[in-house]
C-alpha cells in the first residue's frame, strides 16, 4: 500500500482543477434565458415606471441591461450583477458588472442600471474592449422616486446614458464608478 504524497496530491488537484473550471462554463447551461427573463422583466419596470426612457431606447444604438446589481460594504465593499447587451431589442452578449471600493461605508443595497450607448463609436469601444470600466463619458441619471426620468439635450449629446433605478437597501446613494463589465457565457 502506498502513501499519498503531498506532491502526488498536488499533481493530482492540479490535473483535475480544469476539468472542474469546464463543468460550469455555462454551456449547454439556461443561464442565458434566466439572463433574457430578468432582462424583460427589468426593460418592462423601467418603461412602466418611467415611460421617457422609451425615447432614450430609441435613440439609442445599445443597451446594457443589468437587471440586479448587489452591493455591500464595511469599510471595503464590492458588489456584482449579470446582464445582456441589446442591439435592436436582440441579446448579442451577456456581461457581468464586478465592483469594488474603499472608503467609509456600511451596508448593503440592490439595484437595477441600464447603460445607453447613445454613439455607435461608444458601443463599438465597449464591444471591443476587454473589461470596460464605467469612466467619465457617461452621464448619470439617478432615480429612486416616481419622477420622470427623461432624456434632454444634455444626456442625448453625452456617449453613454446610465439610468439607475429599483434601488433597495440601507447604503447611500448608488454609483456606477469603478464597476467593471466583462463580456461573460452565462
Amino acid at each position: 500500500m502506498s502513501k499519498l504524497t503531498r506532491r502526488a496530491f498536488t499533481l493530482g488537484a492540479m490535473a483535475g482543477t480544469p476539468l472542474l473550471a469546464a463543468c460550469g462554463n455555462g454551456v449547454g447551461s439556461n443561464n442565458a434565458q434566466k439572463i433574457d427573463a430578468r432582462v424583460d422583466t427589468t426593460l418592462n419596470y423601467l418603461y412602466t415606471q418611467y415611460p421617457n426612457t422609451r425615447d432614450l431606447a430609441a435613440k439609442s444604438t445599445g443597451m446594457l441591461v443589468m437587471p440586479l446589481v448587489t452591493e455591500a460594504g464595511f469599510l471595503f465593499g464590492g458588489g456584482y450583477g449579470r446582464g445582456a447587451l441589446r442591439i435592436n431589442n436582440t441579446t448579442v452578449d451577456y456581461y457581468s458588472a464586478t465592483k469594488g471600493s474603499v472608503g467609509l461605508q456600511i451596508g448593503a443595497q440592490q439595484f437595477a442600471h441600464v447603460l445607453f450607448f447613445m454613439t455607435e463609436d461608444a458601443l463599438e469601444r465597449f464591444r471591443r474592449s476587454s473589461g470596460w470600466v464605467a469612466g467619465a463619458d457617461i452621464e448619470y441619471v439617478f432615480n429612486d422616486r416616481g419622477e420622470n426620468i427623461r432624456a434632454d439635450t444634455t444626456t442625448s449629446t453625452a456617449p453613454v446614458v446610465a439610468v439607475i433605478f429599483g434601488q433597495a437597501g440601507a447604503m447611500a446613494g448608488a454609483s456606477l464608478e469603478g464597476i467593471k463589465y466583462t463580456r461573460i457565457i452565462p
